[in-house]
């Protein structure tokens, strides 16, 4: 689906909102070069294993002395670390003259370890994985790999944000700050459901044949697109942006653009399925204010109440539970209010100094 490239293209405008540009100093050809990491087997919660496995990542800025400044900042759900670059450099939400950043692309995307480039392990004879076999991953790249033992931040948006919530639960001592964005610690029933239909939705095509595709998936994912939409955003936005009368060219253009294989159609199934498995609480058998207070980075939680893609009640009770700061974004937006309200600026200052942001909401002046 290529909703969540859109999505990395509108954030952009809006996260670079109010900041100053700033002259691109010029970067060694490896500033943000496509890397990996040969991690061997890769041994997952449920006793699979990924064999050869591979983790992408892209590194930029310069690790100081005390190895005090670097970020993992890992990819949403179909993302890739590609689409992150963006938002990096002099001026922007992270600053690469004062941070390192490592970009991870997630177990499934298609460009680490996944169902579509899989030889031992093609399609559906990939292993499920799980949020927490992502984080799993990322700290072998960070300490096997890189050699870093302690972060300045995690961050993330949608499920980089579910990853930054394990990663603040399951490793509490490994970073200062976490700043997950439209994430969240544990998936709702009406999250499991969305994710869940737009599985089947994928797996009705007939083209699909029982995990054994005999050619391109084109009603399936037209089909799990059209339930993407819906969410994405909120019946008022969707109201206020395609009139009765464009409507059959919104779905016309919608059903050319939801196109995929059967490598496509794995990647996304089973990274749908991690999404489904989200329960930080349970992982540790633990209430979700149980789990919250593991945490010991300061936390910045951003979320927009018309969610509908990523439920924000746990993501809230989970902040709420340690007094942690909140931004809530008023927009009809939903899922993507991010690209319709500025936060980049407060992110990058929090950053640097965690004191100087406080809980807030921010109004969207358009799109309400």
């Amino acid at each position: 689906m290529k909703n969540y490239y859109r999505f990395a293209i509108c954030i952009l405008l809006v996260f670079l909102a109010g900041r100053t540009p700033t002259a691109s100093a010029q970067t060694s050809p490896a500033q943000g070069a496509q890397q990996f990491a040969a991690l061997g087997e890769m041994k997952l919660q449920n006793g699979s294993v990924i064999q050869d496995f591979r983790l992408g990542y892209r590194t930029l800025g310069i690790l100081n002395a005390g190895k005090s400044n670097a970020i993992l900042w890992p990819s949403w759900l179909g993302g890739k670390s590609e689409d992150l670059l963006q938002f990096l450099g002099p001026g922007k939400v992270v600053d690469t003259t004062n941070y390192f950043v490592v970009l991870v692309d997630a177990i499934g995307n298609g460009v680490s370890s996944s169902p579509s480039n899989s030889s031992k392990q093609p399609l559906m004879k990939f292993p499920a994985f799980t949020i927490r076999d992502m984080v799993e991953a990322e700290h072998r790249l960070l300490t096997e790999v890189l050699h870093i033992s302690h972060l300045r931040a995690v961050m993330g948006i949608s499920m980089g944000g579910m990853q930054t919530f394990e990663w603040a639960v399951a490793y509490p001592d490994f970073m200062d700050l976490a700043v997950p964005m439209a994430g969240s610690p544990q998936s709702t029933s009406f999250d499991k459901l969305l994710w869940a239909a737009e599985i089947d939705a994928i797996e009705l095509d007939p083209a699909w044949n029982n995990g054994n595709p005999t050619g391109p998936l084109a009603r399936g994912f037209a089909v799990s697109e059209e339930i993407d939409q819906m969410t994405l955003t909120s019946p008022a936005y969707r109201v206020a942006h395609t009139t009765p009368k464009d409507f059959d060219a919104f779905l016309a253009d919608l059903k050319k653009r939801a196109v995929g294989d059967g490598g496509a159609a794995s990647n996304q199934i089973r990274q749908r399925e991690a999404i489904i498995s989200l329960d930080i609480p349970g992982e540790f058998g633990l209430t979700l204010a149980e789990s919250a207070k593991k945490v010991r980075a300061k936390l910045f939680v951003v979320v927009s109440p018309q969610d509908h893609h990523v439920n924000p009640i746990p993501a809230r009770e989970f902040a709420d539970a340690i007094a942690a700061t909140i931004v809530t974004l008023d927009s009809t937006c939903g899922h993507i209010s991010l690209a319709c309200i500025s936060v980049g600026p407060t992110v990058a200052r929090f950053l640097a100094d965690p004191a100087s942001v406080h809980s807030e909401t921010l109004h969207d002046g358009v799109n309400h």
